[in-house]
């Protein structure tokens, strides 16, 4: 199990965002590649800092992670918010060192021997509608993706001004003695190269756009605004750079008959007044297809009819919601002679007179059985 990202950065949940990154800088800077040379484990604790702080510095994730936790960004088929390589860290938060590192990073996060900087791509964001089917049971996608790719017959060469360092070290004369800064090449913008040659349908970073059809497995239990991120098929940066990301946003379709609550779903079932009172079966809607339930003779209007795990699977890997159904008799409004005639007769009878039982829940109670 995944640890929390509260825990890994030593915050409680209600960190404002100066806290939240504050502490991610105490970490970063404690488990620094430069600081501790050669050490996985070290390297690791800053990988899982830096995941944490991409979460939790966002608002967006932030209340996704509280409400859904690891499963509001891990999937299946390439999704999640975390696994974050060197690049991704400091192409994303390099900034965050201030001057603690020099600016090299020592080869790491998306900068390369000396100092080189590997540009990211932008990100792509795509929404897909899902059925109540499709989330119940979890559905791989074929989506086309026009992104923007490398165009064939596109060549680099180095940065004339930095020398394919990345950085420009400019040397100044102070009354304390010389002094000596590195910045980002302006040039290359860091990255060590720029273009030598671009072929006609390419656009001034050497990308041309194509079309793309990626397949996205989406896990059964997601809710509807759910994000989830496929690594890698966003659009390519230019020359050694890193590929972004496709984030795709989940939307649920409206059921005909079926109304989600969480993982539980609710069923409207309508009866006439003779079946209520003689009992029946009656099929249903069920999001694994239809189900058959039967309804004992003198069923009262507004119970409830459990269906254990005929609900939405949970993300989290909880098992199953149920399936609500609530029983509605349903009262002719229009009556020929001959019925009024019956009713007329019956209302005096003894078998007619409401007496509700011990047992027979009154509205509220149903409510709160219902939410419990």
């Amino acid at each position: 199990m995944k640890q929390d990202y509260y825990e890994i950065l030593g915050v409680d949940k209600s960190a404002s965002a100066a806290e939240i990154k504050k502490a991610y800088r105490k970490k970063a800077i404690k488990y620094h590649p430069d600081k501790n040379p050669g050490d996985k484990e070290a390297e690791e604790s800053f990988k899982k800092a830096a995941e944490a702080y991409e979460v939790l510095s966002d608002p967006d994730k932030k209340a996704r992670y509280d409400q859904y936790g690891h499963a509001a960004f891990d999937g299946a088929g390439g999704f999640g918010g975390g696994n974050m390589n060197m690049e991704d860290i400091f192409s994303q938060f390099g900034d965050i060192f201030g001057g603690a590192f020099g600016g090299g990073f020592g080869g790491f996060g998306g900068f390369g021997g000396g100092g080189q900087r590997r540009v990211k791509g932008s990100n792509l964001r795509i929404r897909i509608k899902l059925t109540l089917e499709e989330i119940a049971n979890g559905v791989e996608k074929k989506i086309k993706v026009r992104r923007k790719v490398q165009a064939p017959g596109v060549t680099y060469k180095t940065c004339s001004t930095c020398n394919g360092h990345g950085q420009v070290t400019r040397v100044t004369n102070t009354i304390l003695g010389r002094m000596q800064t590195a910045t980002t090449c302006t040039t290359c913008g860091g990255a060590g190269q720029v273009m030598d040659k671009r072929p006609a349908d390419a656009d001034a970073q050497g990308l041309r756009i194509e079309e793309e059809t990626v397949p996205i497995k989406i896990p059964a239990g997601v809710v509807d605004g759910m994000q989830l991120k496929v690594t890698g098929k966003g659009n390519e940066a230019p020359g050694n750079g890193i590929s972004g990301d496709l984030l795709v946003a989940i939307e649920e379709e409206e059921h005909s008959t079926l109304k989600r609550e969480g993982d539980n779903l609710h069923y409207d079932l309508y009866v006439s007044y003779p079946e209520a009172v003689l009992g029946t079966s009656k099929e249903i809607d069920a999001v694994t297809g239809k189900v058959r339930i039967k309804l004992e003779a003198g069923i009262q209007s507004g119970k409830i009819l459990r269906l254990r795990g005929k609900g939405i699977p949970s993300i989290n890997g909880y098992g199953k919601g149920d399936l609500l159904v609530h029983v509605n008799v349903w009262t002719p409004k229009n009556l020929n002679k001959e019925q009024r005639d019956f009713f007329e007769r019956m209302q005096h009878e003894d078998n007619f007179i409401p007496k509700p039982e011990r047992g027979d829940k009154s509205f509220f109670e149903k409510v709160k059985d219902m939410f419990s």
